[in-house]
């Protein structure tokens, strides 16, 4: 099982979707007085909306639906800069390219999320975004990201996709930027296989969202409109089916959260004082949602021998989470004012992407390895651990192991 999510289904979920099912009507909207739609996914909009603390959240289709939906929402275009961190998954950098905008890559530090640091030393006249991601459920270092959005007149779009239901002192994640993005497919904390939001307190930002995922129409239209469109749209919509699982998903939330944590506090605790390692940094411990327990060893070699030994790999191996295994930004991807993909003819700059452009991340993501507490997911290097649903002396068993090959190897 991928991630923690689907380990919950139950009675909720099969209620919430046979009940969609008996009415026979699966379109995201209609006319309630004919007694046969639910509502279910403009339920599960309010409910998330609700749960995060934000004034508006539009169900999509898919996580990569949220990022180009919340970017296009924000204007973001051609020949503006978004600085991204080297470490996520690609939607994050896809996203970008296809809002026909330019993706920047920072490094990451000791919590595998984006450097504040590097952030400031890259932001240029032509910056329109910062994009934090919260990776492996843990939030970003938000406050100097926002002074640094307020500083120089930035939009912050918050990657949500691994982290639903964390938080960074006291606000839930999502809530602090212009626009939060998030990810329900089976790899995160709640699932309907797939499925995405995005979340904004901004009702203008929500009106575009809502406008450029559904064909340019208006908020929660009933029927065909004429007129009043802003602009062209796409179809990012998410099935009453969709909604009714997410509907019952979100309101174990917390209850998954939970588990997660306390599963996680134990493994962590049978680790410490070892000396070939340390822990990830946590930005705000309380927050996080612990489905990942990253270990930073001193020595790539030694992280190398040790995953080997323990049928994993180290996260730089874990594929298109990594900038450099990405052979699409490599190969494809060479901005110049003779050939520019993004299809900008002003941008006046040469941008190559490249293995070693960011060798802090390439260290630390060497010398790293991810546990799965609640996510087990080779494509995040996460092949060893446990799951959400795993018994307490499984996790001695698995922790014993883990420190048995540490210190043999």
């Amino acid at each position: 099982m991928a991630g923690p999510g689907a380990l919950f289904f139950g009675e909720e979920e099969r209620k919430q979707v046979l009940e969609v099912l008996e009415k026979g009507y699966l379109f995201r909207y209609g006319d309630k007085s004919a007694g046969n739609f639910l509502a279910r996914v403009w339920q599960f909009e309010q409910e998330l909306a609700r749960y995060l603390g934000v004034k508006h959240a539009l169900a999509v289709n898919s996580g990569t639906s949220a990022l180009l939906t919340g970017l296009a929402a924000l204007g973001i275009g051609p020949g503006d800069e978004v600085l991204v961190p080297g470490y996520t998954f690609i939607a994050s950098i896809s996203s970008v390219v296809f809002a026909r905008a330019v993706p920047v890559l920072c490094e990451i530090d000791e919590s595998l999320t984006i450097d504040p640091q590097d952030v400031a030393r890259k932001i240029t006249s032509r910056t329109a975004a910062i994009m934090p991601v919260h990776m492996l459920g843990n939030p970003c270092a938000l406050k100097p990201l926002l002074q640094l959005a307020r500083k120089y007149k930035l939009a912050l779009i918050e990657d949500c996709a691994q982290a639903c239901g964390g938080s960074y002192l006291g606000k839930r994640l999502g809530s602090y930027g212009d626009v939060g993005a998030f990810s329900f497919n089976i790899f995160k904390t709640i699932t309907a296989g797939d499925g995405g939001a995005v979340v904004t307190s901004q009702t203008r930002v929500y009106e575009r969202a809502f406008a450029f995922h559904d064909q340019g129409h208006r908020p929660l239209r009933q029927g065909v409109e004429i007129g009043r469109r802003p602009f062209f749209g796409l179809d990012f919509r998410m099935t009453e089916l969709t909604g009714a699982v997410l509907l019952a998903q979100l309101g174990k939330l917390e209850t998954i959260l939970k588990v997660l944590r306390e599963k996680k506090k134990l493994f962590r605790s049978l680790l410490v004082g070892n000396q070939h390692f340390t822990f990830r940094k946590l930005n705000d411990e309380a927050g996080e949602c612990a489905t990942i327990l990253s270990v930073i060893f001193h020595d790539a070699e030694k992280a190398r021998r040790v995953a080997r030994k323990l049928n994993t790999t180290t996260v730089d191996h874990s594929g298109w989470h990594v900038y450099a295994n990405m052979e699409q930004l490599l190969k494809q991807l060479t901005v110049t004012p003779e050939k520019c993909p993004f299809t900008c003819p002003h941008y006046r700059k040469k941008v190559q992407y490249r293995k070693g452009m960011l060798p802090r991340t390439e260290d630390i993501l060497r010398r790293t390895i991810n546990i799965s507490i609640g996510i087990s997911d080779r494509g995040l290097g996460a092949g060893f651990g446990i799951t959400a649903t795993s018994p307490t002396s499984e996790i001695y068993r698995r922790a014993e192991e883990f420190l048995t090959v540490v210190n043999n190897t």
